[in-house]
């Protein structure tokens, strides 16, 4: 039976820990811990934390003094704020930090932070470029820190159950195909700047902002969604397939992608962006299969957003999905390979709480993560692949200079 109930799950995690660290972790001094980018995902990573009693936040970082300001009421002690990411690395008695700046930042400023001596949670995706990749990971081996990506499919219960129910014991069979989606995503719309921001804020400090990234005037279409250019997110490519992706590769086992393909554009908003507002491509892999990839936002707001994995093999069909509730998963048999009768059940919606607490987990054991730096490196390199592909118009093939070191 899939383990649904997002407390039930919780706990069982707990006492996974609690079994490896030889006491709960209730009974442990807490993890203190920095934020750098307090917007509306750091802010929700921070409240999700703050449930699981085992955090002490030290300081907080953004480049725009309102969030600073609303993330330290979450906080719930006093903390230091920051303008610069370094500031908070400076801290010696922080444990780790959570890096949910715009994806721009992700790579520069987990290698600070490994480098410190911090533990990570880098939002999705952790890099753009294959470079980035083979430092990040190059860097928490040589730190010895834990590093762990926003990809929480790994840890939310419909695909981590299913994955043991129907994957890990044979019973799908031989997969040719895993179909993953992400579509109905309202980041990616021509959406509507809040009043006051035609100018910027004097508290925002937007060179800052801007950072690694392309030096342009004030653009608060850039600054509320960064989603729909390249330099700042990467598009539905980078930004959302990552997710699922990231998911057909656990549910797989996946790693290096043999070649991608694909096609798409900007079909409806024309509004100066350069990533696509509808897409599709193919990876395909040495283990002989498929995974697809479908996104479009021209139905935003009023579709729902819906977003999962189906794979297709001989043992039948096994599916998940992140924000359908009430039948968050599903198996249907293929009766002529496996007696397995078909089911399907309700499940949560995309929360990171399973994420967050398995990195609290390994920061404490010293484990990889579910999450880890080498899973994260092949996931997205395989968007990173198709991105290249969509930007080329041509297939990319694997380079084996991109292969990590043993």
């Amino acid at each position: 039976m899939l383990l649904t109930d997002p407390f039930s799950r919780r706990l069982f995690l707990q006492s996974s820990a609690a079994a490896s660290a030889g006491h709960a972790f209730a009974q442990e001094k807490k993890l203190r811990l920095g934020v750098i980018g307090t917007g509306g995902r750091g802010q929700y990573l921070m409240k999700e934390l703050n449930k699981t009693g085992q955090v002490e936040w030290v300081a907080l970082c953004d480049v725009y003094n309102v969030r600073r300001d609303q993330a330290a009421t979450i906080a719930g002690v006093p903390v230091k704020l920051y303008n610069d990411h370094r500031q908070v690395l400076d801290h010696k008695e922080i444990d780790a930090v959570i890096i949910a700046t715009p994806d721009h930042w992700h790579t520069p400023i987990a290698l600070d932070a490994m480098n410190a001596g911090k533990d990570v949670y880098v939002e999705k995706p952790a890099f753009h470029r294959p470079e980035e990749g083979m430092a990040l990971v190059k860097t928490a081996r040589a730190t010895k820190r834990i590093f762990t990506a926003g990809t929480q499919g790994r840890t939310m219960p419909q695909f981590a159950d299913a994955k043991k129910t129907y994957i890990d014991t044979g019973i799908m069979g031989k997969v040719a195909v895993a179909r993953t989606w992400y579509t109905s995503n309202s980041g990616y719309m021509d959406r509507k700047i809040p009043s006051g921001f035609e100018q910027k804020p004097d508290g925002l400090d937007w060179n800052r902002w801007l950072g690694p990234g392309p030096k342009i005037a004030w653009t608060p279409q850039v600054y509320f969604s960064p989603y729909r250019w390249y330099h700042y997110d990467g598009g539905p490519i980078m930004g959302i397939a990552i997710h699922v992706v990231d998911s057909a590769h656990h549910w797989l086992n996946l790693a290096r992608p043999l070649s991608a393909v694909a096609g798409g554009g900007i079909y409806f908003y024309k509004d100066g962006r350069d990533t696509p507002d509808t897409v599709s491509f193919i990876l395909e892999y040495p283990q002989e299969l498929i995974v697809t990839f479908l996104a479009e936002s021209l139905t935003c707001p009023d579709i729902k957003t819906s977003a999962g994995v189906e794979l297709r093999g001989t043992g039948g069909t096994l599916m998940a999905e992140r924000y359908v509730r009430d039948i968050a998963w599903e198996f249907v048999p293929n009766k002529r390979y496996t007696p397995a009768p078909a089911a399907k059940g309700p499940g949560p919606q995309a929360w990171a709480q399973w994420n967050l607490i398995n990195w609290l987990e390994c920061i404490r054991t010293r484990q990889k993560s579910v999450a880890n730096e080498e899973v994260a490196y092949y996931s997205t390199m395989a968007c990173a692949m198709a991105s290249m592909a969509y930007r080329s118009g041509s297939k990319v093939f694997w380079n084996d200079a991109w292969n990590l070191p043993a």
